[in-house]
């Protein structure tokens, strides 16, 4: 089984993908489109990714406010997964995000990339941070009740 991590934003969705296992993310791509709103091919690259490694599941940073309230960014991300549900019949688990772009920056900034191309991949790498916490809480979980989170 494998599942797809996502990053969504309003310019790109961030792209991970966890091992066969279920143990690992690794960073995939950021798909970037010009209109926040042009979804499209958004939605056909990410059923392609679908379709080419087998996904099960996807799991969507869902970007609440510090002190949980939901906002905005988190309205779009809830309207994002439902159309990703319609789109691909997949289960789309939304993953509390917060911080994940603050460590994906300062894990860029230990390994010594530049503050001007930092921007290029930040998307990835948080989606990458936002499956390995899903990862992380399922490997914690007892295996008869890993499935019914959200």
């Amino acid at each position: 089984m494998r599942i797809l991590g996502l990053d969504y934003g309003t310019k790109t969705v961030g792209v991970a993908m966890s091992d066969a296992l279920c143990i690992t993310a690794q960073g995939v791509e950021i798909i970037r489109r010009t209109q926040e709103n042009k979804l499209r091919r958004t939605y056909a690259r990410i059923e392609e990714l679908i379709g080419t490694y087998q996904i099960e599941k996807i799991v969507l940073g869902y970007p609440k406010h510090m002190n949980g309230d939901i906002g905005e960014r988190a309205k779009a991300a809830e309207a994002f997964r439902a159309g990703l549900e319609r789109r691909t019949g997949l289960e789309v688990v939304l993953w509390d995000e917060r911080l994940t772009t603050v460590a994906a920056d300062r894990a860029m900034m230990e390994m010594g990339i530049r503050r001007e191309n930092r921007k290029k991949y930040v998307d990835e790498i948080a989606a990458t941070f936002i499956l390995q916490s899903y990862l992380d809480y399922l490997g914690m979980k007892p295996q008869e009740s890993a499935g019914t989170e959200d």
